[in-house]
C-alpha cells in the first residue's frame, strides 16, 4: 500500500507581491514623504519658519506657480508643454493695467487679460496641433514675440494702477487667506477634478500615452491640444492680472524664468516629460517644495545670484527624476 506525501510550499508570492506594492507605494509618494521630512527639519532649525505669518507668505508666494501649474500639468500630459507663460503673464499685467488707466472699468481691464492669455494659448494650440510645429519652437517664438509686445504696448515703462478694486483683486483676504491663496486652491480642485473624473482628463492622459491610439479611438487629438492651450493661456492671464494688481503695476519684464519653475514644479510632483502620467496632488507638493526652498534662502538671507543657482539644480534635478522613475517603469 502506498502513501501519497503532500509537501506545502512557503507563501513566499503573496509575501513578494506584497513588498513590490509597497516599494511602488513608497516611489508614488517619495515626494511627498521627501516634502513632509524637509518642512519638520525646516521647522526645527530655521527661525520663524513655522511661524503663521511666513506659511502664508509662503502660500502667496507660489500661488501664481500654483495656478499655472495646473495647466501646464496638462499640457506636459498630453506631450507638450508652453514657454511662453511667463511672457503671457507680463502681457496680460500690462494689457489690463493699459486698459484700466485708459477706461478706469476694472471688468474691462479683467476680461482684456483673460482674453489675451486665452488668445495667445489658443494661438500656440493652432499652431502646435495643427501647423504641427514643434512645441519648443511655437512657443519659444511665442515666448519672445508676446514679451515683445509687452514692451512695446508699455513703451518700456511700468503702467501704474490705482484703482482701489483692482488692487483688492490681489491683496484682499477672505478668512485671514489672501484671495490669491483661495484662487490657486480653487484651480487645483477644480483641475483635480477634470483631470481625474472627466472625459476630458481621459482624453488628455491617452494622447500623452499615444496620440495615434488615442486618435484610432475616436479622440480628437488636435482640437483637445488646442482647448488645453487655450485653458493654459486663460488661466496664465488670470495669474498675470493678479501678479498686477499685487505690485500695482503692469511690468513688461514682469516673470521672466517663469516657466522654468512652473515646469519644475510639475516634473517633481510626477507628471511625466514622455506625456500620459499626472497627478494632481503631486503637482502641488512639487510647487510647494519650489516655494518652500526660495523662502528658506529668503529667511537666510542667501544671495539672489545663489537663488538662480538652486533654481537650477532643482530643475536638473526634476528632469533626472523623471528619467529615473520612466527606466524604473519600462524595466517592470
Amino acid at each position: 500500500m502506498s502513501t501519497i506525501e503532500v509537501t506545502s510550499q512557503p507563501a513566499a508570492a503573496p509575501a513578494g507581491r506584497d513588498r513590490t506594492r509597497t516599494r511602488a507605494l513608497l516611489v508614488e509618494h517619495s515626494m511627498t514623504i521627501a516634502y513632509v521630512v524637509l518642512f519638520a527639519v525646516l521647522a526645527a532649525t530655521v527661525q520663524n519658519f513655522a511661524s503663521v505669518a511666513n506659511i502664508v507668505g509662503l502660500m502667496l508666494s507660489v500661488a501664481q506657480i500654483g495656478m499655472v501649474a495646473c495647466t501646464m500639468m496638462l499640457c506636459l500630459a498630453s506631450r507638450d508643454f508652453d514657454l511662453s507663460v511667463g511672457s503671457t503673464i507680463a502681457f496680460a499685467g500690462v494689457l489690463g493695467a493699459i486698459v484700466l488707466e485708459r477706461t478706469g472699468s476694472v471688468t474691462l481691464a479683467v476680461l482684456a487679460g483673460l482674453g489675451s492669455g486665452a488668445l495667445i494659448g489658443a494661438g500656440n494650440g493652432v499652431l502646435i496641433a495643427y501647423l504641427r510645429v514643434n512645441a519648443l519652437i511655437a512657443t519659444l517664438a511665442t515666448m519672445l514675440m508676446v514679451r515683445g509686445l509687452a514692451f512695446i504696448a508699455s513703451h518700456g515703462q511700468a503702467v501704474g494702477i490705482n484703482s482701489d478694486a483692482f488692487i483688492d483683486f490681489g491683496d484682499a483676504r477672505i478668512g485671514g487667506l489672501p484671495l490669491p491663496v483661495l484662487v490657486a486652491g480653487a484651480c487645483f480642485l477644480v483641475f483635480g477634478v477634470l483631470l481625474n473624473h472627466t472625459v476630458f482628463g481621459r482624453n488628455t492622459l491617452a494622447i500623452g500615452g499615444n496620440p495615434e491610439a488615442a486618435r484610432l479611438a475616436g479622440v480628437k487629438v488636435e482640437k483637445l491640444r488646442v482647448w488645453i492651450f487655450l485653458l493654459q493661456g486663460l488661466v496664465t492671464g488670470l495669474a498675470g492680472l493678479i501678479l498686477a494688481s499685487r505690485i500695482t503695476s503692469g511690468q513688461p519684464n514682469a516673470a521672466q524664468g517663469f516657466e522654468l519653475d512652473v515646469i519644475s514644479a510639475c516634473v517633481l510632483g510626477g507628471v511625466s516629460l514622455q506625456g500620459g502620467k499626472a497627478r494632481i496632488f503631486g503637482v502641488l507638493i512639487g510647487v510647494l517644495i519650489m516655494g518652500t526652498v526660495e523662502n528658506v534662502m529668503n529667511l537666510m538671507d542667501v544671495d539672489a545670484f545663489y537663488q538662480y543657482l538652486m533654481r537650477g539644480v532643482i530643475l536638473l534635478a526634476a528632469v533626472l527624476l523623471d528619467q529615473l522613475k520612466t527606466r524604473g517603469e519600462r524595466r517592470s
